[in-house]
């Protein structure tokens, strides 16, 4: 009988654990917006939490580099409404959004904002100047992040729109805009119709056009344009020799270099190289020339923290160089005087089939140029470049039949461009 008693027992035990476990719900009940009566428990259950995930948006953050969204969990208390339901009742569930993994979800977006700054930059070529635009940083705050998105997820709102802080380039395109500027232009004037001394002038010109001088570099004219041979693309026109105007590859060259000297000085650059030529010339003033041979260079150093870029442009019986840069607020201006005047020996006359002249004088010159810089009005500093002196040129007549001498000619101002090398 005891026995008995035990196993009856038992089996009740097993009944009310079996009957909690397998119970359904109440007829009837509708839990969370689903008719869930007569379900079993954990069936109800799983009812019910998939009604909820269908309707549960994903949270969203709106940021610069694109919309992220992130599917979000849930915790309920759905379990106890479905065991306490009766029969006929209507419950409404309480949950509250999970987000597992917003701290790793949120560094991805942190990570897919940042955005390192991009310098400006600029190309020089003969064609000018090729600016490509700076681009601003951006840096992603995680903790605000963070904490923006936990307290919207807490508030119950489904997205929040995040803008990363922002910071400049160290350089913008105003600031090499800036730096580019026009430093100084010089030009002088040829004859065009000497073909050959115009092609020396263009190929010189052509070779430096392009050129930048870094910060503290120093330019040579020679380098740049290369020896003066055929090989090397120029041709036979006059050239000074020894106080004559003679044939020679490259003639021309040194009106070139003669204008870019100018537009350096003018420009603010140290010339730390220039020599004049052994007669004065036509297109500058005198000390204001630069004489180049394969012993002779042209050199300046650029003074300024920035480059300094060099075109230069040749045609139509023009040459003209033009050099940009940082402008320091100062005016460059060149100035030349003539010291003294020196008078050719008396003119030479020869015998020949007729009257022409052979070879005009010309007088020779004691000269000093200078560098004047300006602040505004104000002349804060005057600096001699050279001082020379140019020989004079004896005076060649052909005349018919034998003459004696006669009394010099007058004096003309000097050769035509196209005999000045």
């Amino acid at each position: 009988m005891k026995n008995t008693a035990v196993a009856l027992l038992l089996a009740g035990s097993v009944f009310l654990c079996g009957g909690w476990t397998r119970g359904t719900v109440r007829s009837g009940a509708v839990i969370g917006g689903v008719e869930v009566g007569g379900l079993p428990y954990a069936e109800a259950e799983r009812a019910v939490r998939a009604h909820i995930a269908e309707e549960l948006s994903p949270f969203t953050v709106r940021t610069p580099a694109g919309v992220f969204s992130f599917p979000l969990s849930f915790t309920d208390d759905v379990s106890s409404l479905v065991r306490k339901a009766k029969k006929g009742e209507e419950l409404s569930v309480s949950y509250r959004r999970t987000w597992a993994d917003a701290e790793g979800d949120l560094l991805a977006v942190c990570r897919a904002n940042a955005r390192e700054a991009q310098d400006a930059a600029v190309r020089f070529s003969a064609g000018g100047f090729v600016y490509i635009s700076d681009c601003a940083g951006r840096y992603c705050d995680y903790k605000k992040l963070l904490a923006a998105a936990l307290a919207a997820l807490d508030a119950g709102r489904e997205e929040i729109c995040f803008v990363p802080s922002s910071y400049a380039p160290k350089v913008t395109e105003e600031d090499l805009r800036a730096r580019t500027q026009v430093l100084a232009t010089f030009s002088t004037r040829f004859d065009a119709g000497n073909v050959p001394r115009a092609h020396n002038i263009w190929l010189a010109a052509r070779r430096i056009s392009g050129v930048t001088v870094g910060a503290g570099e120093e330019f040579s004219f020679n380098a740049a344009v290369g020896k003066r041979t055929r090989e090397n693309g120029f041709e036979e026109a006059n050239v000074i020799l020894d106080g004559e105007f003679v044939p020679g590859v490259g003639g021309g060259v040194c009106q070139a270099s003669t204008t870019l000297f100018n537009a350096a000085l003018r420009a603010g650059l140290t010339v730390t190289e220039s020599r004049p030529h052994s007669l004065s010339v036509s297109y500058v003033p005198p000390s204001l020339d630069a004489m180049v041979s394969d012993f002779s260079d042209l050199k300046f150093v650029n003074p300024y923290p920035f480059p300094v870029y060099i075109s230069a442009a040749a045609g139509g019986g023009m040459v003209r160089f033009t050099v940009y840069g940082a402008p320091d607020g100062r005016r460059y201006e060149t100035e030349s005087l003539v010291l003294a005047r020196h008078a050719p020996p008396p003119e030479e006359v020869v015998e020949g089939a007729e009257e022409r002249i052979l070879r005009a004088e010309r007088e020779g010159l004691t000269s000093e140029s200078f560098l004047v810089v300006y602040e505004g009005e104000r002349v804060v500093s005057r600096t001699r470049v050279r001082k020379d002196t140019y020989a004079c040129v004896r005076g060649r007549r052909q005349v018919c039949g034998k003459s004696e001498p006669e009394e010099a000619l007058p004096r003309e101002n000097g050769a035509e461009d196209e005999k000045n090398p």
